[in-house]
């Protein structure tokens, strides 16, 4: 006798049933509430409302059906026809950042450093009672990767023309069409793309099989669920395949797709075959997969790279991951010192000096050219990365002082800066007011971003914006993408970050000390220097008092430099006529 279908889909219902979101439901509190302290304790009321806030950043960035749970009431369904153009169904998804395309490469990156990280800090979600949005956020995610995985050797990598998108400035009731599906496959490969969505579905994997790596960490957050876990397994097993299989051979999917280069092009592929490498041989106990990751370091001589930790370039991740597994598993034959030793090159290079990052005055870890356009990413990475290898290092100052540095680095972005601004939106009174978001402005008109409407119509609770320039300037204009965009692969690390700290600490965040008002007192005067803007390209605006302070300074000197040029000309003259001078 035949199951009838009914039932098997309700079984399937509930095989992959997701954890029960909370009634009521948690929601962002005013901004004036990150002005005030809370009583010491843990879980921390403060870092527990900054983790709901970020998850709630994605709830904002849905794309597709809305379901009857959605919390951001003034957002609307949209893009319900993705995919027809191929036939399929691609919608759902999150928006890449301020604007509506939906771009798998660093998507799949941000879902694989949460997973990651709700692997080994998980129970600061549950603390904060916030594990249900994590759940409904990685599966709405996970979900759409899946629609874009429809065959063993295709991968869907954006949808929407990245020109049209940009030349529309609106609501998410009029995205303009055509929204194109553009694709890798067997003969158009993109191994960076597909084995970048393998790490992502074998990290959440192992986060829903619970998977950990050690006793030195928290352990998963609690949304364990095996037959999703075995889902998501099967998609990072097939997409590895297509990555290292593909008849088209190996290649970085722009060359197949230029269309994706002009958001988000990449710089090889070698990093993420090892990554998922790495992933896949602790979801499936493979000794043989972890030798290939380390293959995979010698090939594509990943030890010489010493630069970000972000959606392109995973290297830096690799060590850290290489010990993680070494130290819990020994048979796979990797050695945890070796990996503490290429780690710990790495992050002393960072929290030492000596590597291609520095400190600007204000205390940013600061890359040039990668930070340029979004500071805080680099810095929040290397702050995550840091938090994570803490139980691993080989020495104990070591320890403090990566726990340390790594503990400035979000201070600053929590508002321990030059500007008193915390670089989260609805966190406190003065947080940024202008992020870069279509959907979130309320206004229409591309050719007055700034000003139309002249408040944001919606505030972006949880976003974190792109950050200050290098010399830790915050001018917080609209349109200056840099500074004030949104992204997805942004509050990857800070989520990561602020469930450590919910575990840990009794502190609250830096913010709660800041009262309304100190970020206004603090604004620069004139204009950015960034690829949005060059009208204050002639460098920093100084105050009055400091632009007279440093004309002085010149003047002095040059008349100090023309009198000693005038002694040595009297001196040679007399030297010239008189042999015995």
């Amino acid at each position: 006798m035949r199951t009838p279908l009914v039932l098997v889909l309700l079984a399937s219902s509930r095989a992959f049933a997701q954890v029960p979101l909370p009634d009521p439901p948690f929601l962002p509190q005013n901004a004036s509430a990150g002005a005030s302290p809370s009583s010491a304790a843990i879980p921390n009321s403060q870092w527990s409302s900054l983790l709901g806030n970020l998850l709630y950043f994605y709830e904002a960035q849905r794309s597709g059906k809305l379901p009857s749970t959605n919390r951001v009431k003034w957002r609307n369904d949209s893009a319900l026809t993705d995919g027809q153009d191929v036939k399929l169904d691609l919608t759902g998804g999150l928006y890449d950042a301020g604007d509506y395309i939906k771009c798998t490469f660093p998507l799949s990156f941000t879902v694989m450093s949460i997973c990651w990280g709700a692997t080994d800090f998980g129970k600061g979600y549950d603390l904060a009672n916030q594990t249900p949005y994590l759940d409904d956020m990685l599966r709405w995610s996970l979900d759409w990767l899946i629609k874009a995985h429809p065959a063993n050797n295709t991968l869907f990598v954006q949808v929407a023309n990245e020109e049209v998108d940009n030349a529309y400035w609106g609501g998410d009731r009029n995205i303009p069409l055509p929204r194109p599906s553009y694709q890798i496959n067997d003969t158009s490969p993109g191994t960076d793309a597909a084995a970048g969505t393998a790490a992502a579905f074998a990290a959440c994997s192992n986060l829903y099989a619970n998977r950990i790596f050690s006793n030195s960490y928290s352990g998963p957050a609690t949304l364990q669920n095996a037959t999703y876990a075995a889902t998501l397994l099967e998609h990072a097993k097939q997409l590895f395949i297509f990555a290292t299989s593909a008849s088209g051979g190996q290649a970085v999917y722009q060359h197949s797709v230029p269309e994706v280069g002009k958001a988000y092009a990449s710089s090889g592929y070698g990093d993420e075959l090892a990554i998922a490498a790495l992933f896949l041989s602790w979801a499936t106990n493979s000794s043989s997969l972890y030798q290939q990751a380390q293959g995979y370091w010698q090939q594509y001589s990943l030890s010489t790279y010493d630069g970000v930790f972000n959606w392109d370039n995973k290297t830096p991740g690799l060590p850290v991951l290489f010990a993680q597994i070494a130290q819990a598993n020994p048979t796979f034959g990797g050695n945890a010192s070796t990996w503490q030793t290429v780690a710990e090159k790495y992050f002393d290079g960072i929290v030492y000096g000596g590597g291609p990052g520095y400190q600007t005055h204000g205390g940013l870890l600061y890359y040039k050219g990668d930070s340029d356009d979004a500071s805080l990413n680099p810095s929040l990475n290397a702050a995550m990365l840091l938090t994570r290898y803490v139980p691993l290092a080989s020495t104990q100052s070591r320890r403090n002082d990566y726990w340390n540095y790594a503990n400035a680095q979000v201070n600053y972005a929590l508002g321990n800066n030059p500007m008193q601004a915390p670089y989260i939106v609805g966190a406190n009174p003065n947080s940024p007011q202008n992020p870069h978001s279509a959907m979130a402005s309320g206004g229409n008109n591309i050719s007055d971003i700034n000003t139309s409407p002249p408040q944001e119509a919606y505030v972006l609770y949880g976003g974190v914006i792109g950050g200050p320039d290098k010399y830790d300037r915050f001018f917080d204009i609209r349109a200056d993408w840099p500074e004030t965009e949104v992204a997805l692969d942004y509050n990857a690390p800070m989520l990561t970050l602020a469930a450590m700290h919910v575990l840990n600490d009794t502190a609250d965040p830096f913010y709660t000390s800041l009262k309304a008002g100190a970020y206004d007192s603090k604004k620069p005067q004139g204009m950015p220097c960034d690829d949005a803007y060059t009208d204050g390209c002639s460098g920093p605006q100084l105050s009055q008092g400091r632009k007279i302070v440093l004309g002085v300074i010149p003047g002095l000197t040059g008349l100090s430099i023309f009198s000693l040029l005038v002694w040595w000309a009297m001196i040679s003259l007399r030297r010239a006529h008189d042999p015995l001078y």
